[in-house]
């Protein structure tokens, strides 16, 4: 038998959902079964498997000891370093200045060091997060920008500040800005661009047409020209749609890469631009809720902004034009 008692944290959730992300050695099917022969009950009562848990909810198992996973006595994210580069915080928010080179999320060259694992890491050591007082809550991001791309990223303290985030993000209530530069002038001084994207997984790249094709979603993306160089722009963009390499890929097909950009660049003019990876950063988020956040209602307005933005010296370096 086990008894868990529902924290702050976990408190909002189906249960189903719950268990499953709490208990993940219990086979879903036995999950059910156990529901449906009140083996497993909410406050002292038979449950359905779709209730939703409140906190100091107590939730007792009558089940084998081996369906219960036991928590790890090393954490991975203590192995990560926990120096972070922060823009704001708050008691449920963190907004973290990503640099270029470091994943948000583990992959398959994971070796422990992410920006993910350096949010916990750093919570861990402040005491505002301890894996053994939660039972499914982790601090998470709330958005993500690729490995070689710099920029602001947003960590959720606790579940509620996550759900809310989540939501603003789903509604396009959360501004999302970037300074990138491009090869070339762009022929309009500012536009907003529509196109299809179609995503190659085994290539781990993007492709983008006038028209839609089998698996493209529409993308939307905004832009207008801040200074100009004799080979190179600088550009602010607002993403309308969030679609993987969306800005780079949108714009290497209005005729105007990234410099830097490997993927969707040309090899000549990143030679020349000098940029060791594409020249974007996500450097401006503004919160726009239209409808009602929460907790989270103070950040109604609020503009918080990169100050560090590693390729703008080198930009108005570049010769301009005439010379």
């Amino acid at each position: 038998m086990k008894t868990v008692v529902i924290g702050t944290n976990d408190a909002g959730q189906r249960l189903d959902k719950f268990l499953t992300k709490t208990f993940p050695n219990l086979p879903k099917s036995m999950l059910y079964k156990s529901i449906r022969k009140k083996n497993i009950k909410l406050n002292g009562k038979r449950c359905d498997i779709s209730v939703k848990l409140l906190e100091n909810d107590v939730l007792t198992m009558y089940l084998k000891d081996e369906f219960f996973q036991t928590k790890p006595k090393e954490y991975d994210f203590l192995k990560a370093p926990n120096r972070l580069n922060i823009a704001y915080e708050d008691q449920n928010l963190l907004v973290l200045d990503k640099k270029p080179g470091l994943i948000v999320h583990p992959d398959e060259t994971y070796h422990f060091d992410s920006l993910i694992a350096r949010v916990q890491h750093y919570l861990y050591a402040k005491g505002e997060y301890n894996p053994d007082d939660e039972n499914s809550f982790a601090p998470a991001l709330i958005n993500r920008i690729d490995r070689n791309t710099g920029g602001l990223v947003l960590a959720a303290k606790n579940a509620e500040a996550l759900r809310i985030m989540n939501e603003k993000v789903k509604q396009r209530e959360l501004q999302k800005l970037y300074l990138c530069v491009v090869c070339g002038v762009p022929q309009k001084k500012e536009a907003l661009l529509e196109a299809y994207l179609q995503k190659n997984e085994k290539q781990n790249r993007v492709y983008i047409s006038h028209h839609p094709v089998r698996d493209a979603r529409i993308i939307r993306t905004k832009y207008r020209v801040l200074a100009q160089r004799k080979a190179f722009s600088l550009l602010e963009v607002e993403l309308l749609t969030g679609r993987t390499h969306q800005i780079r890929a949108h714009l290497a097909f209005l005729g105007n890469p990234l410099a830097g950009d490997g993927k969707y660049g040309k090899n000549a003019l990143n030679k020349a631009s000098g940029f060791p990876y594409q020249a974007l950063y996500s450097y401006k988020l503004k919160f726009c809720f239209a409808s009602d956040a929460g907790i989270l209602n103070y950040l109604n307005g609020k503009e918080i902004e990169a100050k560090d933005i590693w390729f703008l010296k080198e930009f108005y370096r570049f010769p301009e034009k005439g010379q």
